[in-house]
């Protein structure tokens, strides 16, 4: 999952960012509204954790904004605005939840990872391909009877591949959804990824490589 976390208290958005990496999404941070609307326009967000009272400009806008330009991108206004009033302003400018600060972590990561199975196409709280089995919220994987130890990313990919459905997607789709902003274009790090996670997913094959193009799950080739 990739979020993008706009939040003006810098400590509070690094702790985000770090407590969400270790739920395995790939997350960038925007201090400001013109920031969070430039990330916005290059960057392809699963959810925007969204606070409201941001410098220059202002979080409802940003909320606007990625309504009419975003409509498939999900948005968590995560605020200290807790009056009933303003929940209600932020879900009517298009907000898909609302979360008063203080709050607690857990409750953010699964109203995260709900919003997600909420995106513009639906799917399911387990995904599964023949017998792969794998739970996003509860950071679970298993092939058959044998739990699979994945890393991060290896689970980020697969997670990806998984809700693919049987469709190609390139590295340069795994490396935009599954790694963040800071990521190396150049790097190999998906083909090293990929990599791994086939070996780890075992016989018989279910991870293909489409040459030239990129990666798909299917029991044959």
């Amino acid at each position: 999952m990739r979020v993008l976390v706009v939040e003006d208290e810098a400590f509070l958005a690094e702790a985000l960012q770090s407590g969400l990496r270790r739920e395995g999404m790939a997350v960038d941070i925007a201090d400001d509204g013109a920031t969070a609307l430039e990330n916005v326009a290059v960057n392809d967000y699963d959810v925007v954790v969204l606070d409201r009272d941001l410098p220059g400009v202002h979080g409802d806008d940003v909320c606007r904004h990625v309504v009419a330009t975003r409509p498939e991108c999900r948005i968590l206004m995560l605020t200290a605005a807790g009056r009933l009033s303003d929940k209600v302003d932020g879900l009517r400018l298009g907000s898909d939840d609302y979360l008063v600060k203080p709050f607690d972590f857990p409750e953010l990561v699964a109203r995260l990872f709900a919003l997600r199975r909420r995106g513009p196409a639906a799917h399911p709280p387990v995904l599964t391909f023949a017998d792969v089995r794998l739970d996003p919220a509860r950071r679970d994987a298993h092939r058959g009877a044998d739990p699979l130890r994945l890393t991060r990313k290896e689970f980020a990919v697969l997670e990806l591949l998984l809700r693919a459905d049987g469709a190609v997607l390139s590295a340069e789709h795994l490396l935009e959804k599954a790694w963040d902003a800071h990521a190396d274009p150049f790097t190999n790090a998906v083909r090293i990824t990929v990599s791994t996670l086939r070996r780890k997913l075992g016989a018989p094959p279910i991870l293909h490589t489409a040459t030239g193009v990129g990666y798909y799950l299917a029991t044959a080739p």
